[in-house]
């Protein structure tokens, strides 16, 4: 009977080990993770994601592939983020594709709060007021934009875009003040349409602003918010006149609300070590941005906290869009 006993406790444990083998979870990832960005390339937003593709491919040992797919504010690639099955598609979004788009869009596509698996708060910076160079600066240049009425527009990066509800609580701060919003794809065109003189205000981040200002090109009114490591020499809107105006701009990683348990874990362990590595930090900092790398719980804590904010500026300014 021994050979026998022996024979059956062989092909009992070799059942026991496949059956615990297919109850494994796979390993994540297992093949190419692609992150989409819904702002163009050289975007602030395009670039925090590249700075982070390359380590973040390194540490999971599969390529990490961008994908530009601008529009909408960015709530076109957040909407393919929320609708990806494959489990191995990311976004990087800003603030309103969290925030404040569900209340600006009654017809969004998706749920800020039920499609989405938030991963990492991964950097923010400041809004920069800017405006073409030879347009005067601090007191005088609201003295400018008053007398230029609705002849007057300012450029943004989308409807419902923290750019635009900065500007329109800019508006409210300052009586008199009515240029025009003119939505665009992402602040590299916001730029361009300024130095053509098609608009003459935005806000936007110092990564993107800051090269045109200290080029001559453009011209750095306020930062809307106190005064920043990052852009040492501009001056908080205060000093202008214009107070209560302290808005960010910042960027996250999410994924589908389906995402693998094992690419949470993973994901939550290695991209706050990446983002605050100092190679990581600094080259963000260059960019214009403030190395942050929350936890997933950190992420979901600024997301409530600034849905209050943004949603009482639309509330107080009667913003509706379709």
């Amino acid at each position: 009977m021994k050979p026998f006993a022996t024979l059956f406790s062989a092909v009992f444990l070799a059942a026991c080990a496949q059956s615990a083998m297919a109850a494994a979870p796979a390993a994540w990832p297992s093949k190419p993770v692609r992150i989409l960005v819904g702002f163009p390339g050289g975007s602030t937003p395009d670039m925090a994601a590249r700075t982070l593709a390359e380590p973040l491919s390194r540490a999971l040992g599969q390529p990490v592939v961008i994908e530009n797919k601008p529009g909408a504010s960015g709530n076109i690639a957040a909407d393919q983020v929320a609708k990806a099955t494959d489990d191995h598609t990311l976004g990087v979004v800003i603030n309103g594709n969290l925030t404040s788009a569900k209340l600006l869009y009654p017809k969004l596509p998706y749920d800020p709060v039920k499609d989405f698996t938030l991963i990492s708060l991964l950097a923010t910076a400041p809004l920069v007021l800017v405006a073409p160079a030879n347009e005067p600066g601090g007191a005088d240049f609201f003295t400018a934009a008053r007398q230029g009425g609705a002849q007057w527009n300012y450029g943004s990066v989308g409807n419902g875009s923290v750019a635009h509800l900065g500007m329109e609580l800019l508006k409210s701060r300052v009586p008199g003040l009515t240029p025009v919003h003119v939505p665009f794809a992402g602040n590299p065109q916001v730029v361009t349409a300024m130095l053509g003189g098609q608009i003459q205000m935005a806000l936007i981040p110092p990564g993107v602003a800051m090269p045109h200002v200290r080029a001559g090109k453009l011209k750095a009114i306020g930062l809307a918010g106190g005064r920043s490591s990052l852009v040492p020499e501009v001056p908080p809107l205060a000093d202008a006149g214009v107070s209560k105006v302290n808005l960010e701009v910042w960027t996250a990683l999410i994924g589908p609300a389906n995402l693998s348990k094992a690419a949470q874990a993973r994901l939550a362990q290695e991209v706050p070590r990446i983002i605050r590595d100092a190679d990581t930090r600094q080259k963000l900092f260059n960019q214009g941005w403030q190395a942050v790398g929350t936890s997933p719980d950190g992420l979901k804590s600024r997301v409530k906290d600034e849905a209050a904010i943004l949603g009482g500026i639309i509330q107080s300014r009667g913003i509706k869009l379709e």
